[in-house]
């Protein structure tokens, strides 16, 4: 039996973005097994015009191959952060340099030199603005409190979570609660 074949893709941070590029697989009728974020699991190699197919039709909605060892590594490591942030219900109790140097078996030094060199921010910066969004999203569904939120997403306190959210927003959790705009940034864009 072949062995299947990994493609990561970038930007690829919800379970819309699952659904879309599930659909671009099948539609140009490449074999795969399984779509996951940031990774198409195909059944099979595919030859150089069907990538590029691939590629084409995954920009033109806003996601793209990535093709090199260190992109790859940086995709992971944001899949990993956007998964254990936004797609779980535990509480997040996370020592992110363990979990992180754990998942993908590289030292945390070296992941986080590599992240800040190639993001432009540091890995911690992109953990916390994940958080961030997540609190934004928690606070418009308005069913946890703010110390209730503060817990599930591993805050010490409820000033903290203020605290730091102020820094990245410029505004309270309560006053981004009482304005009516209630913006927030998609995913993979942050």
């Amino acid at each position: 039996m072949a062995e299947s074949i990994k493609l990561h893709v970038k930007n690829m941070v919800c379970p819309r973005c699952l659904t879309a590029v599930e659909q671009i697989v099948e539609r140009l009728e490449i074999p795969y097994a399984n779509v996951a974020l940031g990774e198409i699991d195909l059944k099979h190699a595919i030859d150089d015009e069907s990538k590029k197919r691939l590629s084409e039709a995954l920009e033109k909605i806003g996601f793209s191959l990535i093709d090199d060892r260190k992109s790859r590594l940086i995709g992971q490591m944001k899949n990993l952060i956007v998964q254990k942030i936004h797609h779980s219900q535990d509480v997040l109790e996370v020592k992110w340099a363990d979990f992180i140097a754990d998942q993908l078996n590289y030292d945390y030094k070296y992941l986080g030199m590599l992240f800040s060199s190639v993001e432009s921010i540091t890995l911690e910066q992109y953990i916390i603005r994940q958080k961030i969004e997540r609190i934004k999203e928690l606070l418009i569904y308005d069913e946890l409190s703010l110390s209730q939120i503060a817990y599930q997403l591993g805050y010490s306190s409820v000033a903290h979570l203020s605290s730091q959210f102020k820094k990245v927003n410029g505004m309270t959790p309560s006053k981004f609660k009482g304005t009516i705009d209630k913006k927030r940034n998609t995913l993979d864009n942050i």
